[in-house]
């Protein structure tokens, strides 16, 4: 795996980074907004409250893990684009989207993207020591659980206007239902939180994570499937028969790594780790190696796309951490290999392409939008290179 290893660091440092570094707006602050396909790069192009998250968490881990100054420059030009033009100061929270300009374009809020910037903020504060950032962190931790967090179905909530009032969850549902509660929104807020706490273990937050724990243990895990249902309605009803593999698949990890940073080994949710990782390594992989989007009822959507192949390579990994069964090395190998050849663009100046199908052909989405950010592939970078080097 060390020959792995050194050209995850060189995709990471030489292509993921540099690329994401170009598109940095001197002029507006931020990163610009979109780049088609053709990389052709919309400098008017809204920005986004998630990406603009997820653009300060990569450079901030990327200066954390190599020391290197020039990240933290990004970084530092990320966080002052979301603390001066995300952050509602009014009302509190970020919000969905502004304009090149940073002026506010879309003031809804939503818990999935306030989980983003907690996430963010910490790891700013985490690699750079910054007190106001962590915060910021802090105060948006809060918000979540007074905001967003029913204690009556003791569940994350979804969407709210400006002024945090409760609206249907238009972002983040699809398959033509409205979902009350999501697993997405769940396990990002799990994943902020676990960040968040390497750098403030408040006993609040701790006792949050043991929920957020519980609540993927006992009301979104289905021990039967070894999947985790996706929608829900406010009783905790799954709404869809739906496998989402690459959630799945990423979940496995982020459970795990919660679990680490609060000393806990829970066995119920030891095996809930290393059960998804099996299904998902018996049922979504490729005979090309890589890994399906989903499964919706009989109906299998065999697109290849790029966070899913980033997050199944951690997700693995993690898997043969826990158990030392060589064959998640194996499925490493093969997936690699594919992401190399099909999903990695290898023209000069190009990210990853957003998916693939089947027959290795990019469709022609975006490279870089509002959910097009370099977090998946950074994230399964250091991940990977930080894992392969505790081995």
């Amino acid at each position: 795996m060390k020959s792995i290893e050194q050209e995850i660091r060189r995709e990471w440092t030489e292509h993921i980074l540099p690329f994401w570094a170009g598109l940095r707006d001197d002029r507006h602050g931020g990163y610009y907004g979109e780049v088609s396909v053709d990389l052709q790069t919309d400098t008017q192009a809204p920005k986004g409250g998630i990406a603009t998250a997820r653009q300060l968490w990569s450079f901030s881990a990327a200066y954390r893990v190599t020391g290197d100054e020039i990240w933290a420059s990004h970084a530092k030009h990320a966080y002052s684009f979301l603390k001066d033009r995300l952050i509602d100061r009014e009302y509190g929270g970020i919000y969905w989207m502004v304009d090149h300009e940073g002026q506010p374009l879309d003031t809804r809020k939503h818990v999935y993207a306030q989980s983003f910037a907690v996430y963010s903020l910490s790891e700013y504060s985490r690699a750079t020591g910054d007190a106001e950032a962590l915060e910021l962190a802090r105060e948006l931790f809060g918000l979540i659980e007074e905001k967003g967090y029913d204690t009556g179905i003791q569940a994350y909530k979804e969407e709210f206007d400006r002024e945090w009032h409760e609206q249907p969850n238009e972002m983040l549902s699809e398959n033509g239902i409205n979902a009350d509660i999501t697993m997405n929104t769940t396990i990002h807020v799990l994943e902020a939180y676990t960040t968040l706490y390497r750098v403030w273990p408040d006993p609040r937050v701790r006792s949050a994570l043991e929920n957020l724990l519980s609540m993927l243990y006992n009301r979104i895990y289905d021990p039967e499937k070894k999947r985790l249902n996706v929608f829900f309605d406010r009783s905790w009803n799954s709404l869809l028969d739906l496998t989402s593999f690459g959630h799945d698949i990423e979940a496995s990890w982020l459970i795990d790594d919660a679990m680490k940073a609060i000393g806990s080994d829970h066995a119920d949710y030891a095996k809930m780790v290393v059960d998804i990782a099996y299904q998902i390594a018996d049922t979504a992989v490729s005979d090309d190696g890589s890994l399906m989007n989903e499964q919706h009822g009989d109906r299998i959507d065999d697109t290849r796309i790029w966070w899913v192949q980033a997050e199944s390579m951690v997700g693995f990994y993690n898997a043969y951490q826990r158990t030392g069964d060589t064959r998640f090395l194996d499925l490493i190998d093969r997936m690699w290999t594919y992401t190399k050849t099909h999903i990695i663009d290898s023209r000069g100046g190009g990210e990853w392409y957003w998916s693939v199908q089947a027959d290795g052909q990019p469709d022609r989405r975006e490279i870089a939008g509002p959910w097009k950010c370099p977090y998946h592939n950074s994230r399964f970078c250091i991940e990977m290179i930080e894992r392969m080097n505790e081995a």
